[in-house]
């Protein structure tokens, strides 16, 4: 309830802050008396397309932190404290990046890497990945995170869920429009667009909206592909990494929330392959030995 909660009021505060940028620029007013602006639109498009794309990703370590219970390692006082925070050291330096934030979180396993660059990232493993992994097996698993890090995997699916939006957004309105302008010919209605507008873009919202999940999820299984590639020269061997999906083959993954899902090491399978974040693993096991 809490992670969900906070994801609604995350949304909500992002298109409030999104509406005040195009009322004060002037680029909601893209509809004029001589008809569609293009020009307003894209620029209406873009800032609601990356806008939210990047302030999402900007909030994405503190969103990551409140809705996981994640506590940040600042001075290690336990073994495993201790190893976790100089193991991620250790492949932070290996891959040439700033020390991210690391840590801990309760749950079923599961470990994600977020951040909005390389120099501002957070690596966070649960409870449940460490208690039930071998040392080896964990290792394999962040370094699979520090490699989506080095790769900057957070910014570029962030480009690519902007541009994705800024279609959506600009497409929507024009083909709106376009049916709108069908629907009234002849008629002496000039005021501003009518029903048929907004009924034909909340329908193409919703269905380019879910062509552009298609694309961004694509993009997002290839990272993981990357990582786990990552993750195998940092060890210096494919094995581990191999060890620690055949062993998160055989248990349950712990969910994350929304805004790190993609950067899990594991994610559950979406509606049909085309909508899932992460590959199976049987067939990241076999990239992996493919690769050898």
């Amino acid at each position: 309830m809490k992670r969900t909660l906070l994801l609604i009021g995350t949304n909500l505060a992002i298109m409030l802050v999104l509406g005040i940028v195009t009322t004060l620029t002037g680029a909601n007013r893209y509809f004029t008396s001589a008809g569609l602006d293009l020009g307003k639109l894209m620029v209406f498009s873009a800032i609601m397309g990356f806008g939210g794309a990047f302030i999402s990703l900007w909030m994405s370590k503190t969103i990551a932190k409140w809705s996981t219970g994640a506590q940040v390692i600042s001075s290690p006082n336990t073994a495993t404290e201790l190893w976790l925070f100089d193991t991620v050291r250790r492949f932070s330096e290996k891959a040439g990046l700033p020390m991210p934030e690391v840590a801990i979180y309760e749950g079923a396993p599961n470990a994600f890497a977020t951040g909005s660059s390389r120099n501002n990232s957070l690596v966070a493993v649960s409870t449940g990945l460490l208690q039930t992994m071998t040392r080896q097996e964990a290792e394999a698993v962040i370094a699979h995170e520090v490699a989506h890090v080095a790769n900057g995997d957070m910014v570029t699916l962030t480009l690519i869920q902007g541009v994705m939006n800024t279609f959506v957004y600009f497409l929507a309105r024009v083909v709106g429009y376009l049916v709108d302008s069908f629907l009234r010919r002849g008629s002496d209605n000039e005021s501003g667009p009518g029903i048929g507008y907004t009924i034909t873009v909340i329908v193409c919202d919703i269905v380019f909206g879910i062509v552009a999940s298609v694309v961004v999820m694509y993009f997002s299984r290839q990272r993981e592909f990357r990582a786990d590639a990552g993750a195998a020269q940092l060890m210096g061997s494919p094995q581990p990494m191999m060890a620690a999906l055949r062993r998160l083959g055989g248990m349950e993954a712990g969910e994350l929330p929304q805004n790190v899902a993609t950067s899990g090491i594991s994610g559950r399978p979406g509606w049909m392959d085309l909508f899932s974040s992460h590959p199976p693993l049987e067939v990241r096991i076999a990239a992996l030995a493919n690769a050898r």
